[in-house]
């Protein structure tokens, strides 16, 4: 497993905030451990942050935590890199979004799926131009015909310019950063990395979870449904379905508590999924949940 997360409800030293992550790692697990238990630090951590400049104390951070590891001996030459899908909920209940990679993260608001980050594939417009004015070039879809993202932690074999500023590098972990105010419509969050996402669409997965929710399963629950159809059933799969899998749901309660989360929602969907505990997860990973669910109910 190559993956990492971060789940602070309540920031220590910066209470009444919360921080949660996504990291996908690669060629080796040590870049997205470290990120995992020590990126949200260097956020926190930033002169920017205690002045409510959230957007560049993530930006600092990430970029912190790129250059701590160049210069640690234990990393500088590891060739493992990862993804990093970061949210900030501040106490005002705004969302600051900071992402390098092709993990993401979706709102949830009224049944629709809002995204909150762009994925960076080499083969987007200002990814190649990048990519090609740092000398590299881009085959296959891949920075070098190897590496299938264009923004990422570690991965230092691609960040070896002198002459150029981290943000410049072939790769760089310079996170696209967005904001968005949390209003009554805006349900949940799934941060999750493309595990998932390779395999269901974003509305696929907010209205599944939506449902989910409806029928009162437990959060975790549908993260384990989730991922048992997103699971393939044999190795012939053209690899989807075969990656690591990591995924967060994050309830906003807006004042309410759990159980009222958990009816406001209900009242608001039409559809139910059906009881959990008649749910055993079946062999073909491309099913449909929602139809597995009803399949182990007949």
């Amino acid at each position: 497993m190559e993956d990492a997360h971060t789940t602070c409800l309540d920031i220590e030293n910066a209470k009444g905030n919360a921080f949660f992550a996504v990291y996908d790692g690669h060629a080796g697990a040590n870049v997205a451990k470290y990120c995992g238990e020590e990126l949200y630090k260097k956020v926190v951590a930033d002169p920017a942050f205690a002045k409510s400049d959230y957007k560049a104390a993530i930006k600092n951070g990430f970029l912190e935590m790129d250059r701590a590891m160049r210069h640690d001996p234990e990393y500088d030459h590891d060739s493992s890199g990862c993804t990093a899908i970061t949210v900030l909920i501040t106490d005002k209940n705004i969302l600051y979004v900071g992402n390098a990679g092709d993990s993401r993260a979706v709102l949830g608001s009224d049944g629709a799926a809002i995204a909150l980050s762009t994925d960076h594939k080499p083969v987007h417009k200002g990814e190649s131009k990048r990519i090609r004015a740092a000398g590299g070039f881009v085959e296959s879809g891949r920075v070098k015909g190897n590496l299938a993202l264009s923004r990422a932690l570690g991965d230092f074999e691609y960040k070896a310019r002198e002459d150029l500023t981290p943000e410049d590098q072939m790769v760089t972990a310079d996170p696209e950063i967005r904001e968005h105010q949390l209003t009554d419509e805006d349900e949940f969050m799934v941060v999750a990395c493309d595990g998932i996402w390779d395999c269901m669409s974003s509305q696929d997965v907010i209205s599944f979870i939506r449902k989910g929710i409806a029928d009162r399963i437990p959060l975790y629950t549908i993260c384990e449904i989730i991922m048992d159809h997103c699971l393939a059933s044999d190795a012939h799969s053209y690899f989807i379905g075969l990656d690591n899998m990591t995924m967060v749901i994050v309830a906003f309660l807006n004042g309410r508590t759990v159980d009222e989360w958990y009816d406001y929602i209900s009242d608001r969907v039409d559809i139910r999924l059906g009881p959990v505990e008649t749910f055993i997860p079946g062999p073909n990973g491309h099913e449909d949940p929602a139809d597995a669910l009803e399949k182990n109910d007949q």
